[in-house]
């Protein structure tokens, strides 16, 4: 057919394409009284579609950056707080607290294997942990987030069996000296794959604060 016989019958018959919307989108669309969408109309519910999805995409950022100002604030507090403690024991304080309270943390466990003062070798985050452990940490390029991690770590947290998901952080500045591991009985607060931006800041701010206490 001549396409110049269909723009004249087209122009002779502007209502065909509203009438007949399904011959453009393919399988008619019905509205609520049981009629065939126009063409217009099929366009309106489109347009009305993709604002939904941009007002979606638009509340999902604004819900992300606000959630980001959150961590940056507590973060913050947190930087603070290590700049004001002065001992090991109160740098260890700071860092439990702060993942119990600002980040609703349950459950915390750190090991560290520098040499510490000698006053507070008895502290729990002091108690030997084995070579095994040692290297697997120094492997970790970036923190750990998911089930799949080993007894002896697990043996640090009570209950261990009724938790879903890890976060293992490194602790290291010119070499890895601990490990903080994080715990929660949600299999869905540390899960495989995660974002680890702000977990690598904290393992940065917390390895420094504590490494002015060991022999590193």
């Amino acid at each position: 057919m001549n396409p110049n016989t269909v723009l004249e019958f087209l122009r002779d018959h502007p209502q065909f394409l509203e009438d007949n919307a399904h011959l453009i989108y393919g399988t008619p669309a019905w509205s609520q009284d049981g009629r065939v969408l126009s063409l217009t109309e099929r366009q309106l519910r489109t347009l009305r579609e993709k604002n939904t999805n941009l007002e979606r995409q638009l509340r999902d950022m604004l819900r992300a950056g606000t959630d980001n100002d959150i961590t940056g604030d507590r973060l913050h507090r947190v930087t603070l707080a290590f700049f004001a403690a002065r001992d090991l024991t109160t740098t260890l304080d700071v860092l439990r607290q702060s993942l119990s309270e600002d980040f609703q943390v349950p459950c915390i466990a750190v090991r560290l294997w520098a040499t510490p003062d000698s006053a507070v070798r008895h502290i729990i985050e002091c108690l030997p942990v084995s070579a095994e452990i040692q290297e697997y940490t120094d492997t970790l390029d970036a923190p750990y987030c998911g089930r799949d991690i080993s007894g002896e770590i697990k043996s640090w947290f009570d209950g261990a069996r009724a938790l879903g998901s890890f976060a293992l952080i490194p602790l290291r500045t010119r070499q890895t000296f601990g490990l903080l591991a994080l715990a929660s009985p949600d299999a869905q607060r540390f899960p495989p794959g995660m974002g680890t931006v702000y977990l690598t800041r904290l393992s940065e701010l917390a390895s420094v604060a504590l490494e002015r206490y060991l022999a590193v």
